[in-house]
């Protein structure tokens, strides 16, 4: 460590520092850029990852890539995913979940487009923002930021050239799930972690796994997931170790034997544990938490890159308007408010499925086959049923909704409509406007006069009528640069109640 003062070291300015360039790093310093602002992001790796456990690309964040003009670059290089198959003699094709959220999204079932995949095509795409990664860059610690009082963020950076100070109006801690950021805020990372150890192996050759589904295998001991990743049986396996120190030649011989598990040869082996754990607050002063450094818990149904991913867009956005002046700084806050919630859900109810099938010992294996034996009867029915498409929406992870509200108390006229707090689906005529990642007013079969809004919130555009009739002729809606739904205001006369509105932008702390 160098011994020149603090205030003699180089200085460098930006509107938010980004700390981590993990998919969720990278998707927040990519949404900043488009929405011009500056972000400096910083990862003391010297480059994406390479070795990835996280594969799965959900709806909801395909939906978020196709906002960004990149989801055509991973169709063209995921492998699609849309079944599953739990039993062999009971669905030797598998099932399908993609068919249930057809019409729901543009981008039914999942796409296997690896950790590594993410990286290189966001730091790519913010490479083109003529915003680049500051690889080989470490953070030492906050030196202000941390206080409720502090009106800026300024940290000690390490780089290849020595020692720097990186000054920003915020700072995004993206850092994983071992967060420096986290630990210099001082926020208890609440939770367990579980007593299994995990292996996962990137196989090729592997046999007897339908195209394009995820596989479960059950055995007297153990079980197994297989998920595609491409053609020639190339597959990933992630299998419960047998002991708590595998090893590689002992795990899948066992898996060969108690799964029946055919392959050719295995590119690389990992072990793991898994953690459940939520941080106490996902903000202190003007550092916020998102990602694995504001939660971490089970791979079980793919959603915690996704969730990651999702906290950077919504977490973004929300800075964006705040640092270009749209929102008041405090509005921040609905950051913890609405993404939090999701987090402590999604652990929640990972935390339930692992319990059933993260266990040792023949016991639990005889759990876990019939459990697994009653699903694969279920499932197919369940998903071609009147529930399928809710079930649909809460495996895409586009079925989240915002209360603006508190559960329980009554709703003013703008947050009174069930289309609030959820996120339009862009189709159509509407996609383009969703696109631009502004702040808008829609109508939908009316049209309306412009209420007294300030002039960066876009509209009213008028579109033609909901055939599913959940957007309202009578009402004006006023949508996030997120795409989610933020108020409806009634019509009266081709007008919206001025009161309505002015309550809507005052709770949403829009300055006037």
């Amino acid at each position: 460590m160098t011994a020149v003062p603090l205030r003699e070291l180089p200085l460098l300015e930006t509107d938010v520092l980004v700390v981590g360039a993990g998919p969720t790093g990278l998707m927040a310093a990519l949404v900043l850029a488009r929405r011009g602002v500056r972000a400096e992001v910083i990862d003391p790796k010297s480059g994406p990852t390479r070795e990835s456990r996280a594969l799965v690309v959900q709806a909801r964040s395909m939906e978020i890539y196709d906002q960004l003009g990149l989801a055509q670059q991973v169709l063209e290089a995921a492998n699609p995913a849309t079944g599953f198959q739990l039993r062999q003699s009971a669905n030797p094709e598998g099932f399908q979940f993609a068919p249930a959220q057809a019409g729901d999204t543009p981008f039914p079932g999942a796409e296997i487009f690896e950790q590594s995949r993410n990286e290189e095509l966001l730091a790519s795409a913010l490479e083109g923002e003529g915003r680049p990664v500051r690889w080989g860059h470490r953070l030492v610690t906050l030196l202000e930021g941390i206080d409720p009082a502090d009106e800026q963020v300024e940290a000690l950076v390490e780089g290849p050239q020595g020692l720097c100070r990186l000054r920003a109006r915020w700072c995004i801690g993206a850092d994983g799930a071992s967060s420096t950021v986290r630990h210099q805020l001082g926020l208890p990372f609440e939770g367990v972690t579980d007593d299994a150890t995990f292996c996962v192996a990137d196989l090729h050759g592997v046999t007897g796994i339908p195209d394009n589904t995820v596989a479960a295998r059950f055995g007297d001991a153990s079980f197994a997931v297989f998920i595609p990743l491409g053609p020639g049986g190339h597959a990933r396996l992630v299998c419960l170790s047998p002991t708590e120190s595998p090893d590689q030649d002992e795990v899948l011989a066992e898996a060969r034997a108690d799964l029946g598990i055919n392959f050719e040869r295995v590119d690389w082996f990992s072990a793991y544990r898994v953690h459940h754990r939520v941080a106490s607050q996902f903000r202190k002063g003007r550092a916020l938490l998102a990602g694995d450094a504001a939660h971490v818990h089970s791979p079980i149904g793919g959603q915690g890159m996704n969730t990651g991913l999702q906290d950077a867009h919504h977490l973004a956005n929300l800075l964006a308007d705040v640092v270009r002046g749209h929102l008041t700084p405090s509005a921040v806050g609905r950051y913890e408010r609405e993404r939090r919630p999701v987090a402590l859900t999604l652990i929640e109810g990972t935390d339930r499925a692992f319990g059933i099938i993260a266990r040792r010992g023949r016991g639990a294996a005889a759990l876990r086959r019939r459990f697994s034996g009653i699903i694969s009867l279920l499932g197919p029915t369940l998903f071609r049923s009147a529930l399928g498409p809710h079930l649909g929406g809460l495996l895409g992870q586009y079925r989240i909704r915002y209360r603006q509200v508190p559960a329980g108390t009554t709703p003013p006229a703008w947050a009174d409509d069930p289309a609030v707090g959820l996120r339009l689906l862009a189709d159509g005529e509407r996609a383009d406007a969703l696109h631009a990642m502004t702040w808008q007013l829609h109508t939908y079969g009316s049209r309306a006069r412009r209420p007294a809004v300030p002039d960066w919130i876009e509209g009213p555009f008028a579109f033609a009528a909901d055939p599913r009739g959940r957007l309202r002729r009578d009402r004006m809606y006023l949508i996030r640069p997120d795409g989610f739904v933020a108020a409806a205001f009634p019509l009266h006369a081709g007008a919206a109640s001025t009161y309505d509105v002015s309550s809507a932008l005052a709770a949403f702390e829009v300055v006037a």
